[in-house]
């Protein structure tokens, strides 16, 4: 199927790009369902679903809070989990003379 594209007009061609856009997006659809379908049968000879090979569940996702450890008792709403850099209400109470225990939740 040899289309000339020298003697298409650029509304006939911008149309086919459409076209071409839409088919590559189908094509890759396909080609992922047919990937998925091959790799959970692979999985399936060894008797493993693709979710125990690829670890899901077992990690805690990307962007789970941590819970709170510390709270600042002339302001409970503010809370600190333990981890990263020390909110400045925590850096005051410690300069105020206060023990890093006596913020714990």
């Amino acid at each position: 199927m040899a289309i000339s594209l020298d003697k298409m007009s650029r509304k006939e061609l911008l149309e086919l790009r459409d076209q071409v856009e839409i088919a590559i997006k189908n094509a890759e659809k396909r080609d992922r369902k047919e990937a998925l379908k091959a790799a959970e049968k692979a999985a399936a000879e060894f008797g493993f679903s693709l979710s125990d090979l690829s670890g899901t569940g077992s990690k805690p996702s990307k962007g789970v809070k941590a819970s709170a450890k510390y709270k600042n008792p002339s302001d409970p709403d503010q809370t600190w989990s333990g981890r990263g850099r020390k909110p400045q209400w925590v850096h005051d109470a410690l300069k105020a003379g206060a023990d890093i225990s006596d913020l714990e939740i």
